[in-house]
């Protein structure tokens, strides 16, 4: 009668809702249920709202908690001395017999919002005992007042609770590991069922705005969730009026479903701009203007974009006159500021009754999860630059891969330099804070090397993510305590190199986490975290995605790396048939996209780059990593900047050709510094140069250095 009562009360204060019953009756008779720890509730929820009379495996101090005793009572107690091992074995020996027990693998509530670490113990139990796990994901009972996430999120009254029971599985573990080893294996597999539980279960089969309209929902209308250079906060309140009337008033020169053209600076501008077009079923085509005139008009071409908003003092403080002028003639061109001048104060007043409404009409009015959201271009650091079309869909499911793997909250302040051209500026940089209420600040450049850790400073940002071109400049420039407040710095686009990795580490006591990605992924794809960090790697593979390596001729322990996964774009859009969208492909099937990088991945599931399956050289028959000769360089010589790149050879059918701003760099030093590198790897040609090309992203960009080498020795 207890139980029937309280899940009575339960219901009714906090609509709780059970999802996947039917998992939990496949599960079997000997099932360890693991589940993320968020509340004290989490226990009484459980053992009030599964079927049967559920164990529960608790620590033996907390079972003895006079507020705990009464409703331990409605379900069996296994208590557990952590300090003593016999206490796991008698766990193990409890679950070879018939038996429903939950364990929180966490062993503590979370005091992050995000899952804490996995004791491998956990994982152990559920190997030695041959049990089934069923995860079971609970949600929402974090914004209750018994949860301890006080001032990390904004606690509430009765907020609605859910239960998601997923698919039963089993630990696997190789039968040849033993001891040590095979725990901590265990204990990995478990956390990896843990965070595809957190991944599967979110909430990322929605628009962008309807994203939006939940984290307000969450965090309050009046929370900051951006700040550029004017200084002007922007709450949840404002920045959906804003781009609810910026979008009604596009409405009027563009067409449902077109491609249009952002040509604008990072700002909280630009973010009500590329909302209000995804408010309207308009797709944002982000414009990189460190191309010039022809390169935007080339992707104009691609994308077929008609219209392209910019804005009178953008081009006016970026000197971009005559770029303007030129797209101008070829496109129609529409500034902000004409823009606003026909958003009257009647507009103005049908965008705050639509915002204040927008629960009630975008739900039936709102494009799918899986329409574009956004066209980006790549850099063209290799080739070509070709469009790429992520959906909404694409872009949440990255947030959240991320957010399973690392804790970010309310409290913390992006700094975000990147342009919001590039993936990693629009996806991490500026998407990935307004979802999830933390405060993005726009600065316009990352080329203000002595600026930005004054900013960093100034806004006390919290977290970074740049390139290692960047973030060594800014290393070189800040001050010791520039960086203070800072929580991580998240380097991807380009190899992180050992001199700025301990550059940050000896300067300002910050281990950088080196990521790895694509436009085409929306953009991570791996990266280290504070709890799975490897040195050399670029961590491991996001929840939800499967790889193959195909093998390449001539590269060993190591293949050309294939990937799939929600966060896998829509597809190309290419300038030999424009508008058209070419969905990813590869060897192993649609829906697979071939990045081209030759990798290597450990057991433990960790990435290592190779490098580009282009940037391998073929000498005298062997296969050359440009990459790897490039790394050592920058290790032989930090303090300059090296590009390495192949030109044709007659005799041995390609060579090594360094191009460098090291002035007095040859041969022959480079030999006698490289001891126990093998010849072969080293390069014989040097350029010597005052900077080495690069992209606005901060790549390197190595159609250019190409360039450069068949030009210098062809004259």
């Amino acid at each position: 009668m207890l139980k029937i009562f309280l899940r009575w009360l339960l219901t009714f204060l906090f609509r709780v809702e059970m999802n996947g019953l039917e998992n939990y009756k496949k599960a079997g008779d000997r099932v360890l249920i693991v589940a993320n720890h968020i509340s004290f509730l989490d226990p009484l929820l459980l053992g009030v709202f599964l079927p049967d009379k559920i164990t529960f495996a608790i620590n033996s101090q907390i079972a003895e908690r006079w507020w705990l005793k009464p409703f331990l009572r409605l379900s069996h107690v296994f208590r557990m001395d952590p300090t003593h091992p016999i206490s796991l074995k008698n766990l193990i020996h409890y679950l070879q017999k018939p038996s429903k027990t939950v364990i929180f693998p966490e062993g503590r509530i979370t005091v992050t919002g995000s899952l804490m670490k996995v004791y491998d113990g956990t994982g152990m139990v559920a190997d030695k005992s041959g049990a089934t796990i069923l995860p079971i994901r609970i949600e929402g009972a974090q914004y209750t007042h018994f949860s301890r996430l006080n001032n990390i999120v904004r606690l509430r009254f009765f907020p609605k609770i859910t239960l998601q029971i997923l698919p039963p599985t089993k630990i696997s573990v190789p039968d040849d590991l033993r001891g040590k080893v095979r725990r901590h294996a265990s204990g990995l597999i478990l956390t990896d069922i843990m965070s595809n539980m957190m991944f599967a279960t979110s909430h990322y089969k929605q628009t962008l705005f309807s994203g939006l309209l939940e984290a307000k929902k969450i965090h309050g209308g009046k929370h900051t969730v951006a700040e550029d250079l004017d200084r002007i906060p922007l709450s949840y309140n404002t920045l959906i009026i804003r781009s609810i009337a910026i979008g009604n008033a596009l409405t009027k020169i563009t067409a449902k479903g077109e491609n249009v053209g952002v040509y604008l600076p990072n700002s909280s501008k630009t973010l009500n701009v590329v909302l209000g077009l995804q408010i309207r079923q308009r797709v944002p085509a982000m414009l990189n203007y460190s191309i010039g005139a022809s390169g935007m008009l080339s992707a104009c071409h691609t994308a077929e974009i008609k219209t392209v908003l910019t804005s009178r003092r953008f081009i006016e403080l970026g000197k971009f006159s005559e770029d303007a002028q030129t797209l101008s003639k070829n496109l129609n061109l529409v500034f902000l500021e004409d823009l606003a001048k026909d958003i009257s104060p009647a507009n103005k007043l049908i965008a705050l009754i639509q915002a204040k409404t927008a629960h009630l009409w975008y739900p039936r009015t709102h494009c799918k999860p899986d329409s574009p959201a956004v066209v980006l271009f790549t850099s063209g650091s290799e080739g070509t630059p070709k469009g790429v079309v992520l959906s909404h869909r694409n872009i949440l499911a990255n947030h959240k891969q991320v957010s399973a793997r690392i804790s970010f909250n309310a409290q913390d302040t992006v700094l975000n330099f990147l342009p919001m051209f590039h993936s990693f500026g629009f996806t991490v940089g500026t998407m990935l804070p307004i979802m999830n209420g933390m405060t993005t600040f726009f600065y316009p450049s990352p080329l203000h090397y002595s600026i930005i850790p004054e900013m960093a400073y100034e806004t006390k940002s919290s977290i970074i993510f740049g390139t290692n071109t960047f973030l060594a400049a800014y290393g070189k420039k800040a001050h010791p305590y520039d960086f203070y407040n800072i929580r991580y710095v998240v380097a991807g686009a380009e190899k992180l190199h050992e001199n700025t990795r301990k550059l940050w580490a000896d300067k300002f006591g910050i281990r950088i986490l080196e990521g790895y990605g694509a436009t085409e992924t929306s953009p991570v794809a791996a990266v280290n975290t504070p709890m799975f960090y490897k040195a050399g790697t670029v961590g491991r593979l996001m929840p939800g995605m499967r790889y193959k390596l195909e093998t390449i001729p001539g590269i060993e322990n190591a293949g050309q790396l294939h990937l799939h996964g929600e966060n896998v774009m829509q597809g190309y859009l290419l300038a030999d048939n424009p508008g058209k969208l070419v969905p990813p492909n590869s060897i192993y099937g649609a829906g697979w996209y071939d990045t081209g990088d030759i990798v290597n991945i450990d057991e433990e599931g960790y990435v290592a780059i190779r490098g580009r399956s282009k940037r391998f050289a073929k000498i005298a028959g062997e296969m050359v990593s440009l990459t790897a000769t490039e790394q050592l360089i920058n290790d032989i010589w930090p303090d300059s900047q090296h590009v390495v790149v192949c030109t044709p050879d007659e005799r041995k059918g390609e060579q090594l050709v360094l191009i460098t701003t090291h002035e007095n760099a040859n041969s022959k030093e480079l030999m006698t510094l490289a001891k126990g590198i093998a010849g072969i790897n080293l390069p014989k040609k040097f350029i010597h140069v005052d900077k080495v090309p690069v992209l606005a992203t901060g790549k390197i960009n190595y159609i250019e250095a190409t360039e450069l080498a068949l030009a210098h020795f062809n004259t």
